[in-house]
């Protein structure tokens, strides 16, 4: 199961793949009865939509992401939009931890291999929330230093270019296809691996490596378990 070539660097998506996002919980709770009940599933989807379309035009801060998205979203259900409910979604983001296991397995690979992050928070909340995960990493990439979001292939020519790699040189590791593996493998990046956090369908025709344990992860990449 593991990678025929080693690759230079392991990449990592950082928010929802090695951070908890708990992004839904904290709308919900900031909207409280304004959101009901029977439309918060649909609403909390569709508001996931409109943050991706809010990452695929003209660069603007993440803060701006998070607050034009809910808005949008308030309008489309008809939901009663504050101009503190963005902020208050946005400020609590650098309080999130990583799911169960991550620290241990990072700091496992990053034995053999340079760690990177490579996310769509801006420069603040990068670096807090790199520091949540309490494993050493050789780059922190911010969405605010690429000017540009994932998953915009520019993003990721600007992390090739950074690193000094080829395609061929980087490991991709990401809970989501949609805002990474996708783009990956149009790249021509072949270690991919799928961290299946089961809020995403698998796209295996991408080609990747999927895993539903993290503790999997250095093995895939050639290292033998403790």
């Amino acid at each position: 199961m593991e990678f025929e070539s080693k690759p230079k660097f392991v990449a990592f998506d950082m928010n929802g793949t090695l951070i908890h996002f708990r992004i839904n919980e904290v709308i919900r709770r900031v909207l409280g009865d304004r959101l009901p009940a029977e439309l918060a599933d649909e609403f909390l989807q569709t508001g996931n939509q409109y943050r991706i379309d809010e990452c695929l035009g003209a660069y603007q801060p993440f803060h701006q992401v998070v607050a034009h998205s809910l808005e949008r979203t308030c309008a489309r259900f008809g939901v009663e939009y504050r101009e503190s409910d963005g902020p208050a979604v946005y400020e609590e983001i650098p309080t999130w931890g990583p799911y169960p296991g991550v620290s241990e397995a990072l700091r496992r690979l990053a034995e053999e291999y340079p760690l990177v992050i490579v996310t769509n928070s801006d420069d603040v909340h990068a670096k807090r929330l790199a520091e949540n995960l309490q494993a050493p990493f050789e780059v922190v990439i911010s969405a605010e230093e690429m000017g540009v979001y994932k998953p915009r292939l520019r993003a990721f020519e600007y992390t090739l270019d950074k690193l000094g790699v080829t395609p061929d040189e980087i490991g991709w590791v990401s809970a989501s296809p949609k805002y990474d593996l996708r783009t990956a493998a149009n790249m021509g990046i072949k270690n991919k691996v799928y961290m299946d956090r089961g809020f995403e369908h698998d796209e295996h025709w991408l080609d990747y490596k999927r895993i539903t344990d993290i503790a999997d992860l250095p093995v895939l990449f050639g290292l033998p378990r403790p």
